[in-house]
């Protein structure tokens, strides 16, 4: 199945303000100023340094994001690098790095035939030359399936992934820069976790970069605009 170009046209980068750290989307009404961090990120700091996706889980980009892990049209992983590399663009990344991709649980990926991050972070590093990254999808191992994170709480969530990764090679990462990829940014749990084992195997920092993220606060220009509206009493 070829990937259609007009789907690929419709997507659009994230545009409007974004949490500092974690990159949600935060709303703006008139002319205040919306905080630097969301909510969460202003009740506790993430193992992870910032996480930039490149755009909104929605529309076009899920349904390409789809056609790559579950229709196995290997073809987008192209596109989609892409678009992760103007992400990783976004952290000017300086120094050496290691790039890490999520892993998949080896049943997963016998699954599959392939890990899709690992695909698509191939493409984007051919994108960004001047970034001096050394990819490593070994370093990270997913040594527990896990159940689907859908419809759990945020305790589930997090008990649901206790002792699913471990560093396989703590030498590789102890005392560097690595950024951590994968496709889509949802609860950020996953993430959250895998930069915890990290960090705890002795990473000195950790980035996400993901091609999607999931925002709670995503609105249309047009929503956007008649909130305004409404703050400004008009």
């Amino acid at each position: 199945m070829p990937v259609c170009p007009g789907c690929i046209q419709a997507i659009e980068p994230i545009a409007g303000a974004t949490c500092s750290r974690c990159g949600e989307s935060l709303l703006r009404i008139g002319d205040d100023a919306a905080p630097e961090l969301c909510g969460q990120c202003q009740g506790g700091r993430p193992a992870y340094e910032k996480a930039v996706a490149y755009g909104a889980y929605d529309g076009g980009l899920r349904e390409l994001i789809h056609l790559l892990k579950y229709e196995q049209v290997t073809p987008a992983a192209a596109v989609l690098g892409g678009m992760l590399a103007q992400a990783i663009a976004k952290l000017r990344l300086e120094g050496a790095i290691v790039v890490v991709p999520v892993p998949l649980h080896r049943s997963k990926r016998r699954q599959r035939g392939f890990n899709q991050s690992e695909l698509i972070v191939r493409t984007a590093l051919k994108k960004l030359p001047e970034l001096h990254a050394t990819l490593d999808p070994k370093v990270l191992e997913r040594v527990r399936a896990t159940v689907s994170q859908i419809g759990l709480t945020r305790p589930q969530r997090k008990e649901n992934l206790r002792g699913a990764f471990r560093v396989a090679h703590p030498s590789t990462v102890k005392g560097t820069s690595v950024l951590l990829v994968d496709d889509v940014f949802t609860t950020g749990t996953t993430i959250s976790e895998c930069a915890r084992v990290l960090r705890r195997a002795g990473a000195e920092h950790v980035w996400i970069a993901t091609v999607a993220r999931t925002l709670k606060n995503h609105s249309s220009p047009l929503q956007v605009e008649e909130l305004n509206a409404v703050g400004m009493g008009t």
